[in-house]
């Protein structure tokens, strides 16, 4: 059955799921236990696993992990800016954006963490990334940018300046990288989303 495991790949997977691949036994989650023991699977929280790299000889992917522990919710933020190169800083906690309410999971693959948004606002600027055999839900460069403006208490861009500035130093975003974004993506955020007044002033930025 190991083999089972090996085709399941890096793809996150129930309990349920698991123990199907033995059905010659009654006690699938007596099974999945003795997986976990074994190293053969990992544990992300209660009811969902993925097979151990060394098993499925799959890297795991922490973005689709996120995607899978807590959904609907697709990854952002500082996670997202850092994937696309926009930003240098290593990121630790994988950043995620969520209808639900905000929560965070501490996992053996790593810390993910989840801001609650509305929905209004959810589905605007978000793609998915696909690899050769699975795909995750991310934000664009344009959202996750938005994205951590809104969930930082302290950022308030009142001035053209201020926006020089948080991108510059705080973040240390490159200004050829931001001015080739897409405005309509953050005119789009600013009608629904939160901290409006900070993507007003990105957008009149970007419209100099």
């Amino acid at each position: 059955m190991i083999m089972d495991l090996e085709h399941i790949g890096n793809i996150p997977i129930s309990t349920q799921t698991v123990a199907s691949l033995f059905p010659e036994l009654e006690a699938g989650n007596q099974k999945v236990r003795s997986l976990e023991a074994a190293g053969k699977v990992i544990r992300l929280k209660k009811g969902l696993y993925v097979v151990d790299p060394k098993i499925s000889r799959v890297p795991l992917s922490t973005e689709l992990i996120a995607n899978h522990l807590y959904a609907p919710s697709y990854v952002s933020m500082q996670t997202a800016l850092r994937y696309y190169g926009l930003i240098p800083e290593a990121v630790y906690t994988t950043q995620s954006m969520t209808l639900k309410h905000t929560r965070s999971f501490d996992t053996p693959i790593g810390r993910f963490e989840y801001q609650m948004m509305s929905r209004e606002a959810f589905h605007i600027g978000v793609t998915s990334i696909n690899k050769q055999s699975y795909a995750f839900l991310m934000a664009t460069p344009e959202k996750a940018l938005c994205d951590l403006i809104a969930n930082s208490p302290k950022v308030n861009l009142r001035y053209l300046k201020d926006v020089e500035t948080y991108l510059e130093e705080d973040i240390r975003m490159d200004m050829e990288d931001f001015l080739r974004m897409d405005v309509t993506l953050f005119e789009r955020y600013a009608q629904v989303g939160k901290k409006a007044n900070s993507i007003a002033t990105l957008i009149k930025y970007l419209k100099r």
